[in-house]
């Protein structure tokens, strides 16, 4: 890394996730294995299963919207303005509130572009029903709760 980084708003390559869709600001080609950066614009409702990455820290950071956070055995609301640190290990998920929302997140070191790259692949062929667990475990991460049926 010997230059330096600047995106504007909207700018970055998009990866297409069916329900919402996600910004690469910076991954670990861009950042020198440090972190990943992603930027993402989900609908109201909109949830991931709980899983645990077990090969990286990650961060959220709310810009619109209000999300529901699931931290281990807590409950936390996070309007705008929000910021989440979640240790690598820990049992976590989200739920986006009433209104759309729009959130960074980060992994430290950079890692979790290709499960997303590779969840969108899956979801373009109609296959992450069936891939997901795959995919998830290929990037060092483990589903731990139901898969709404939002998600794929």
């Amino acid at each position: 890394m010997s230059e330096a980084l600047f995106l504007s708003r909207g700018d970055g390559r998009q990866i297409d996730l069916g329900t919402f869709s996600m910004t690469l600001k910076a991954g670990g080609e861009e950042t020198g294995g440090l972190f990943s950066l992603l930027e993402a614009e989900e609908p109201p409702g909109f949830g991931p299963p709980l899983h645990i990455h077990h090969d990286a820290a990650e961060a959220f950071y709310v810009l619109e919207g209000e999300y529901v956070m699931y931290l281990g055995d807590r409950e936390v609301t996070c309007p705008a303005g929000s910021f989440i640190f979640i240790p690598a290990g820990m049992r976590h998920g989200f739920k986006v509130g009433a209104v759309p929302s729009r959130k960074l997140n980060l992994f430290f070191p950079a890692a979790m572009v290709g499960y997303f790259d590779e969840l969108s692949a899956a979801i373009a062929r109609s296959e992450a029903d069936d891939a997901l667990d795959a995919i998830a475990t290929r990037h060092a991460m483990e589903i731990v709760g139901p898969v709404p049926g939002s998600y794929v």
